[in-house]
């Protein structure tokens, strides 16, 4: 697993640890020898949904990865949040919790968007020359 690429895109959804609903969100994952870094946009559920917008950085480890989202300096309120993952040997589906600690918790899955796993597989499987 640790050769799969986990460049794309990305439709997931976090949970609350809660009575709040579960909250969607899209990514975009950029896999550059195990550094995890990218975009996340959700919808805010607690105003008026107005997007958000984050930004991810981390580190891959084999199938494990931790990566911390940082939200856009004008949205007032929201905190550094760490998410802790296991993706799948296919490199299609990630899970795992996210918290603020001390604060919030929660689980949370990704699937890649569909359609884009080929081009991460050749690269991952493709000789070096």
């Amino acid at each position: 697993m640790s050769d799969t690429d986990l460049s794309g895109r990305w439709i997931g959804i976090f949970n609350y640890s809660h009575s709040y609903p579960p909250t969607r969100f899209d990514a975009t994952i950029r896999d550059v020898a195990n550094a995890i870094t990218g975009t996340i946009e959700e919808v805010d559920q607690t105003g008026q949904g107005d997007a958000l917008t984050a930004t991810i950085d981390g580190l891959k480890d084999g199938p494990g990865l931790r990566f911390t989202k940082f939200y856009d300096a004008d949205v007032a309120g929201y905190d550094v949040v760490l998410y802790t993952g296991t993706a799948n040997a296919e490199g299609t589906e990630i899970n795992g919790r996210w918290s603020i600690p001390g604060v919030w918790e929660g689980s949370f899955i990704m699937t890649r968007e569909p359609g884009k796993t080929a081009n991460a597989t050749r690269r991952a499987s493709a000789p070096v020359e």
